[in-house]
C-alpha cells in the first residue's frame, strides 16, 4: 500500500539502504531509539549527534532544506547513502519528504508526555537558543562560539533553520504554541502513514514492540538503552565544546577559551539545579 502522503511533496531520490525512519521530534527518546537500532542491526543511523561529529554533513542539510523551501525534490543518496536509519532532527523536519521518497521504509513516531518534553527541551537543546532571544550575553556567546567553532556555527544555523524556525516559527518560548505543533506533529503523522507501516512508540514500552515491529529478536537479556536524560547532555556538551576549543590547536588562548566556556555551562548547569530545586 502507498503511503498517504500529502499532494505536492516532491519524493525526490532515495537512499538504497534506508530501512527506518524516526517521525518523532528531540527529546522524545530519540537517542536511545538510536542505540536500540544499532544494536538490532539498522546502523549506521542518522541522529542530530551524528551531525555535529561529522560537520561537513551540514551542508548537506542546509540544500535539502532549501530544496525543501523551494519545492524541489531531494537527493537522499549524499545525506542518507549507507544509512539504514535516521532518526531525531533535522531528519524529523523533512518526515514526509523521506516517507515519499521511501516508501517501503518503516516509521517509528516517538512519543512522550508533552508537558515533560516541552520542559525537557527548554532545559536542554533549547537551553542557550531561548535565552538567546533576551539575552546579549546568550547571543554573544552563541556569535563568539561559531565564529571560533565553523561548524558548530553551522549546526546553530541547522537548528535555528529546520527546528526553531521551521518546526515552532520562531514561538518555542511560546509554550501553548510549542505543545500545539508537537501534538499536531504526532497527530499528522499518525493521520498519513498507514498503521502496518507505522510504530508508535514510548522508548519506555522496551524491546518487545521496537523488536515485534521490526520483525528482529529481542536481545537476550539486554536492558533497553535509556540514554540522555537532561543531566548526561549537559555533560556531553560541556565535553563537546571543550574538544572542539582544544581542537584549535592547543595554545593558551584556546584553552583559556574552553575554560571559559566551560566556566559559563557550569554555571548555567547551576541554575538549572536552582530552578528545579
Amino acid at each position: 500500500m502507498e503511503l498517504n502522503v500529502e499532494k505536492g511533496v516532491a519524493a525526490g531520490v532515495p537512499s538504497p539502504t534506508l530501512k527506518v525512519i524516526g517521525a518523532g521530534f528531540g527529546r522524545t527518546g530519540t537517542l536511545s531509539l538510536r542505540e536500540a537500532l544499532v544494536r538490532l542491526g539498522f546502523s549506521p543511523c542518522d541522529h542530530m549527534l551524528e551531525n555535529f561529529e561529522h560537520p561537513e554533513r551540514f551542508a548537506l542539510w542546509q540544500e535539502a532544506f532549501r530544496r525543501k523551501q523551494t519545492g524541489e525534490p531531494i537527493d537522499w543518496r549524499p545525506l542518507l547513502g549507507g544509512y539504514r536509519a535516521i532518526v531525531d532532527w533535522p531528519g524529523a523536519y523533512f518526515w514526509r519528504e523521506l516517507i515519499a521518497a521511501h516508501p517501503d521504509s518503516k516509521v517509528i513516531l516517538t512519543v512522550r508526555d508533552p508537558d515533560r518534553w516541552y520542559q525537557s527541551c527548554l532545559s536542554t537543546i533549547f537551553r542557550m537558543r531561548a535565552r538567546a532571544d533576551t539575552s546579549l550575553r546568550a547571543r554573544a556567546m552563541m556569535r563568539v562560539l561559531g565564529l571560533m567553532i565553523p561548524p558548530m556555527g553551522q549546526g546553530f544555523q541547522i537548528v535555528d533553520d529546520v527546528i526553531w524556525n521551521g518546526t515552532f516559527a520562531g514561538r518555542f518560548t511560546n509554550r501553548e504554541h510549542a505543545l500545539h505543533v508537537f501534538t499536531e506533529h504526532n497527530r499528522e503523522v499518525q493521520e498519513t502513514v498507514p498503521a502496518q507501516r507505522l510504530l508508535v512508540f514510548d522508548v519506555k514500552q522496551g524491546w518487545r514492540p521496537l523488536c515485534e515491529f521490526l520483525e528482529a529478536p529481542v536481545p537476550d537479556g539486554e536492558p533497553f538503552p535509556h540514554v540522555n536524560d537532561a543531566e548526561e547532555f549537559r555533560k556531553r556538551v560541556q565535553e563537546r565544546f571543550a574538544r572542539s576549543l582544544m581542537r584549535l590547536g592547543g595554545t593558551v588562548a584556546g584553552g583559556m577559551a574552553a575554560l571559559a566556556i566551560l566556566v559559563w555551562i557550569g554555571r548555567r548547569a547551576r541554575d538549572n539545579q536552582r530552578e528545579a530545586a
